[in-house]
């Protein structure tokens, strides 16, 4: 992999450093400042709305700038967040600290982009490679986020968390440093003719499949591990021993993609995906099994596992789903509908947590992997007529 793979797999590193910190801190600071229970993750959620609403401007943005550029604007709005949920907490305001994580949340969404580039930078036919090694930077991720969330707690400034926050800014203003020494050739642009309306490149079996599997390993993903800390909190166990939790996880989301990219060579993608949703349902049963220590590690590090095979192939068979030109749309159109639902999933833990309870939780995630295997099955036939021309997906 040449230089611009590694740094921008720096810059993944840095961005998903701060996002394993979040999730370390985030749900525990709603408890303190949330009105009710129900909203306790609600600092989460809106996290996920800031990423949904970047991801079609940040996509159209980086066409007409650049990705560079574009990354840039993302890591100071990231900044920006930061600092105001620093500020929010100093004066325990729950609606600010709400603005700041969705400053945050957009600046995650610009940051989710860094995979595509990867891509672009990469040399031809080593496209899941360089996917791959940019998701290696989860790996740096696992360890020194959960780490420095534990760490920061020395840091704090009178308030519980706040040293969380300056030390999230800091990742952001190395993520700008890296930044300046990316070269990234500039994005094709679309001229009259050269590409297809975008309900045509939606409607494609392979767009389906993709963007369904992306939405469904990621949400659930989401949905277990923002609810983890919490539930572990209420079995009585310490911070400390949630945020170990958190980093295996994270390790297990992030180490596989060393392997993982000579597994899509040998079996494909879709055989791979569809392993991860088997992985997913045995984190399930591993929850519903019991609620020791032993079992939150070993569920959630399954569940990282099955979200890498399936999310890392979601990716690699989406890049292969449009032409150059309809690149800006396509990826824009994947990650609304993707982090829509991830949204969804985050506004929904902590109610279904505290409501529900976590068995139940995870009882209702049965469904949504089944029916994501179910799809898989029924429309990868359908895709192979499709592309082999046999049966063109017919659009009216």
């Amino acid at each position: 992999m040449n230089r611009d793979v590694w740094l921008l797999a720096l810059c993944q590193a840095l961005l998903n450093t701060g996002n394993v910190l979040l999730v370390s801190v985030n749900a525990l600071i709603g408890q303190q400042l949330a009105p009710s229970e129900a909203l306790i993750t609600l600092p989460v959620a809106f996290q996920f709305v800031g990423l949904m609403l970047a991801t079609i401007p940040a996509s159209l943005i980086m066409q007409r700038t650049g990705r560079r550029n574009g990354f840039i604007l993302g890591n100071m709005i990231g900044l920006s967040g930061a600092l105001t949920c620093l500020w929010a907490l100093q004066i325990a305001a729950f609606e600010l600290f709400c603005l700041g994580t969705a400053l945050l949340g957009v600046g995650i969404g610009f940051g989710m982009l860094y995979r595509f580039a990867a891509v672009e930078v990469c040399t031809p036919g080593h496209e899941s490679r360089a996917i791959s090694m940019v998701m290696l930077g989860g790996i740096i991720a696992a360890i020194v986020g959960p780490n420095l969330a534990i760490y920061s707690r020395t840091l704090e400034w009178g308030v519980d968390f706040s040293g969380a926050f300056a030390a999230l800014a800091g990742l952001y203003l190395l993520a700008l440093g890296l930044l300046q020494r990316i070269r990234i050739p500039p994005m094709p642009t679309a001229t009259q003719g050269q590409t297809r309306p975008l309900r045509v490149i939606l409607l494609q079996p392979r767009f389906l499949m993709a963007v369904l599997v992306a939405m469904a390993s990621y949400a659930v993903m989401n949905l277990l591990m923002t609810a983890t800390p919490l539930a572990m909190h209420r079995c009585g166990y310490a911070f400390s021993s949630a945020a170990n939790v958190i980093e295996w996880h994270v390790l297990g989301m992030y180490l596989p993609s060393f392997f993982t990219a000579n597994l899509i060579r040998r079996f494909g993608e879709v055989p791979l995906m569809k392993t991860g949703g088997l992985l997913m349902l045995a984190c399930i049963a591993i929850n519903l099994h019991g609620q020791s220590e032993w079992h939150f590690w070993a569920a959630l590090v399954l569940l990282g596992v099955g979200w890498n095979w399936m999310f890392i192939c979601a990716t690699a068979f989406l890049t292969k789903a449009y032409e150059p030109a309809e690149k800006a749309k396509t990826q824009a159109a994947n990650e609304f509908l993707v982090f829509g639902m991830v949204t969804c999933s985050a506004l929904a833990a902590g109610w279904l947590e505290s409501s529900l309870g976590w068995a139940a939780m995870n009882v209702l995630m049965i469904p949504v992997v089944g029916f994501t295997l179910l799809a898989l099955f029924l429309l990868e036939p359908v895709r192979r007529e499709a592309e082999a021309g046999i049966q063109p997906l017919k659009v009216s």
